[in-house]
């Protein structure tokens, strides 16, 4: 099934059910009034949302047309976001393009990070920008929602507690990060508010396109309306989302309604090095940051900007009948 929340006055909005092609949806408020309230009691409430589903699909339940441009990230404010780094193709291009080999561990044990969650843009609203010298970059990811996970779960139960997956623009203002980075605790003014796609689905919603609890399908990127990545999300992954999972409740317990991200989705070349870009035939990359390392390390300089005021991202998913499975994140840069 298909969930989205819809903006109703409150922080939290409400909760509806969207068809499979993201033209209605139902209201789901006498279920529950939220999707933290329905992951909260999801295996009570997950078979009510599906009946639903049922009939929204049918159209024997009064619907509403379904505009992803009223629509809030279905998690308005979540309890965790922690971004993991599934793509260690990515990382390799950063280390090698300033001269630093890729530690041992990051091929074992999964790099993530905490990120802010209190407040996340909506799918369209504008990311802010207050100076262009921060190096505003999109990161094009794939999420996953939990229900209540246990602490120390395995590797095979942490698949059962992922129930939603969504599409994020994880913002990153690169010339931030280097200050952060040396302070030795980690990102938090180079990460603001990042976005998440119109509506969530459950695993089965992918078909086959779920996989390894991957998704088997390319990331399309686009920067001022141009193809910029097509990188497949179910290639090139050093971790899976049930690894992810798993690693982040090691230590503790995660509360219904934690997302784990992926981190920037990265192909390799077909020849197993640096990937090309869209117009030369390549998969493209998820972030500006790729193909700046890329630049760097073959001509000695980056060459392509970050984001500026005015510029514009657009991150969606399609299934092989060329349908949109999430909808789609665009957002334009505004200064503040």
């Amino acid at each position: 099934m298909k969930l989205a929340t819809l903006d109703n006055g409150t922080r939290d909005g409400k909760l509806v059910v969207v068809s499979k092609d993201l033209t209605r949806c139902s209201a789901a408020g006498y279920i529950a009034p939220t999707l933290q309230a329905a992951l909260d009691d999801w295996e009570r409430i997950a078979p009510e949302l599906e009946l639903l589903a049922r009939d929204v699909e049918h159209e024997t339940v009064p619907c509403e047309r379904f505009h992803e441009r009223q629509a809030h990230s279905p998690l308005p404010r979540a309890y965790q976001w922690a971004d993991g780094s599934a793509y260690i193709n990515h990382v390799e291009l950063v280390r090698q393009a300033r001269g630093a080999e890729v530690p041992a561990s990051f091929y074992s044990d999964p790099l993530m990070y905490q990120g802010g969650s209190d407040a996340v843009l909506r799918p369209r609203q504008d990311i802010p920008l207050g100076d262009p010298a921060w190096g505003c970059d999109m990161e094009g990811e794939i999420a996953c929602i939990t229900d209540d996970v246990p602490m120390g779960v395995s590797v095979e139960d942490a698949a059962s507690h992922i129930k939603l997956l969504m599409l994020v623009n994880d913002v990153s203002l690169r010339g931030l990060i280097p200050a952060e980075l040396e302070k030795g605790f980690g990102f938090f003014q180079s990460k603001p508010a990042s976005a998440f796609s119109p509506v969530a689905v459950t695993p089965d919603e992918l078909g086959e396109a779920w996989a390894d609890y991957l998704i088997h399908l390319p990331l399309m990127v686009d920067l001022n309306g141009a193809p910029f990545g097509r990188a497949n999300a179910g290639k090139d992954a050093t971790f899976n989302l049930a690894q992810l999972v798993a690693h982040a409740a090691k230590t503790r317990n995660l509360s219904a309604g934690t997302v784990i991200g992926t981190g920037t989705i990265s192909n390799k070349g077909a020849d197993g090095g640096p990937g090309q870009p869209v117009a030369e035939g390549g998969a493209g990359y998820s972030c500006i940051a790729e193909i700046r390392m890329i630049e760097t390390i073959r001509d000695g300089a980056a060459k392509t900007p970050f984001m500026q005021v005015g510029d514009s991202v657009r991150i969606e998913m399609r299934d092989a009948h060329n349908h949109s499975v999430f909808g789609a994140i665009e957002q334009h840069v505004v200064a503040v």
